[in-house]
């Protein structure tokens, strides 16, 4: 969906929830910050098709800076108008920015990473940066008798993946923490969707704490000066770049 299309879709349907929980006599401040909930929630399915963070907090901000240009919110207190900023900073902590924004992982990228890696089953796997779960669907549709788990900085985030990995009857494993202070050492395998700029730090850490014959897997982007092992090509234009420990440097 071309932008601002998604956008005009979001505050549309923020608008609409907040006339319906008026009519239904539903407290303006509570219409209010359900409808702020509503652009919060569409800015996170949105990442889906990875909008940058500034378009997604244009989703968030639409409907409030909207309703404030109407004059319809001239008599509440002013500290209502820092609970979207709240929401959103909920969705992404500043900590967050750092890394890489909301990117999915295509359904089919994965498919070849089993035996490729040839892991056998109740192998341990981490998707440092799990997002909205994609990557661990697709983990856990490639690897069904593996141990995998999800970790996710953004508090909101966790809770929305967790959910949606439970109600798709995945078994995994979704807990909130920093993937760069998490320990990587119990793992088999790592998966990351990353920045570019980000993965010489994941390699670094990964040669830290690996054990050799566990595997660092990176979809889209390759770490500079180093040698993969394997390349899948689940999909042509996202490619799996695949670094089994200890990992030479490209010649």
């Amino acid at each position: 969906m071309i932008w601002p299309l998604p956008a005009l879709c979001v505050w549309a349907a923020s608008w609409a929830l907040f006339v319906i929980l008026s009519q239904l006599g539903v407290s303006n401040l509570l219409a209010f910050l359900a409808a702020c909930c509503a652009g919060l929630l569409g800015s996170a399915f949105a990442a889906v098709h990875a909008f940058s963070r500034w378009r997604q907090g244009l989703m968030v901000l639409g409907f409030p800076l909207s309703a404030v240009a109407t004059g319809m919110a001239s008599g509440w207190p002013a500290w209502f108008w820092l609970l979207p900023l709240l929401l959103l900073l909920a969705l992404y902590p500043l900590r967050s920015w750092r890394d890489a924004p909301l990117f999915p992982t295509p359904r089919d990228a994965l498919n070849g990473l089993l035996k490729a890696t040839n892991l056998q089953p109740g192998m341990r796997i981490l998707d440092a940066g799990c997002g909205l779960g994609d990557g661990l669907l697709a983990l856990r549709r490639e690897f069904p008798s593996a141990h995998i788990a999800g970790l996710e900085w953004s508090f909101l985030l966790q809770l929305l993946c967790a959910a949606r990995c439970h109600l798709a009857g995945a078994k995994v494993e979704v807990v909130r923490g920093d993937i760069w202070a998490a320990d990587w050492s119990g793992y088999d395998l790592v998966y990351l969707f990353q920045r570019p700029e980000s993965m010489s730090r994941a390699m670094e850490k990964a040669k830290a704490e690996l054990r050799p014959g566990a595997w660092l897997a990176s979809l889209e982007f390759e770490v500079a000066g180093q040698t993969p092992t394997k390349r899948l090509e689940g999909q042509p234009d996202k490619p799996v770049w695949l670094y089994q420990l200890p990992v030479k440097k490209a010649c």
